[in-house]
């Protein structure tokens, strides 16, 4: 009888143990995809800072509009129009997919090319502060 409650007991330790490596598990994974999200998310930019070279500087800052014009196949809207429209999908896209996500582009034209600085921030359950990915593209 004895041996069968020690029995009991280490098997119950041995299922408490595992019960929390699922747990961490589950937490890593879910920090492992909002990083991924933030990754893809800054190449995105830079595949549409890439693709409209003559804003320069119109991609620093926050978006105030969100450019409607310029979408569509007759869309006919200026390089920093475009800027803007890029900046207000990419927030857009960045608070719908991270928790707390907020999205930050620098531009630096006293490099020769123009440095852009994109910074993505987010709030992660568990952690004590805000997570940062930071990008640097030079073009």
């Amino acid at each position: 009888m004895v041996e069968a409650l020690v029995a009991l007991v280490v098997l119950g330790v041995g299922m408490l143990g595992i019960a929390g490596l699922y747990v961490t598990t589950l937490r890593t994974s879910s920090s492992a995809i909002s990083r991924m999200q933030a990754v893809n998310l800054a190449s995105d930019l830079g595949d549409r800072i890439r693709a409209n070279r003559t804003a320069g500087a119109a991609y620093a800052g926050d978006a105030a509009e969100n450019g409607d014009g310029c979408v569509g196949a007759s869309a006919a809207c200026s390089a920093q129009e475009l800027a803007a429209h890029d900046l207000y999908v990419w927030e857009q896209q960045i608070s719908a997919t991270l928790p707390g996500g907020a999205g930050e582009v620098q531009v630096d034209n006293s490099t020769t090319p123009d440095t852009y600085t994109i910074t993505i921030t987010w709030s992660e359950p568990g952690e004590p502060s805000s997570l940062q990915y930071v990008m640097r593209m030079q073009i």
